[in-house]
């Protein structure tokens, strides 16, 4: 059975300039930048009648699109450091879309995630890497700042055990509403009319 979380994809341009961050770090374990994503809601292994409750749940979800940009490196782990790890934002929109995943999520029945949320992306685990040599990684690359970018859409991603994380594939989509974006269509009689898209 997969597992399931719900979660953000990552433009390819972000993903190709934080790959090139990747190496320099003794101990670390690089995910691959087509497996970078951001997580909202981890859910686990759930049968298959509660994976469809999730997804039709989802589905209800009614939220504006927003932009987030990368804002930091940093480690996770402290003393003993687990992961290098790309910060997002904690842009309001962002946050109270992760809390109605986090609500619709124990409507279904799954136990609340205990953990402060911090949005990031998973860049490297570590296992062997001292405090000492994550610090020294950090000091040369950050800080890191990216570009802006929209999100339009979460998604449902499953993934099967594998060591490094991934492949993660995308169950469902779920777009958000843009009412900035406007597509003009020509009417009838040939006049062009604008429709909220």
């Amino acid at each position: 059975m997969p597992r399931l979380f719900t979660g953000l994809e990552i433009p390819s341009a972000l993903a190709q300039s934080l790959a090139v961050l990747r190496g320099g770090l003794p101990g670390a374990r690089w995910i691959d930048p087509e497996n970078y994503h951001m997580t909202l809601r981890f859910i686990g292994d759930v049968d298959d009648a509660v994976a469809h409750e999730v997804a039709s749940v989802l589905g209800r979800v009614r939220r504006r699109t927003f932009e987030l940009r990368v804002e930091d490196l940093k480690s996770f782990g402290g003393r003993k450091p687990r992961a290098v790890v790309a910060t997002l934002g904690p842009v309001q929109a962002l946050m109270e879309l992760q809390a109605e995943h986090e609500r619709l999520m124990q409507r279904v029945g799954l136990e609340p995630d205990g953990r402060k949320y911090t949005p990031h992306i998973t860049l490297a685990r570590l296992r062997e890497s001292s405090s000492r040599q994550v610090a020294d990684y950090l000091a040369l690359r950050a800080p890191f700042r990216s570009a802006p970018f929209t999100v339009s859409r979460f998604v449902l991603f499953s993934s099967r055990m594998s060591v490094g994380g991934g492949p993660y594939v995308v169950e469902a989509a779920y777009p958000l509403m843009d009412d900035r974006r406007q597509t003009t269509e020509k009417n009838e009689d040939g006049r062009q009319t604008a429709d909220d898209g």
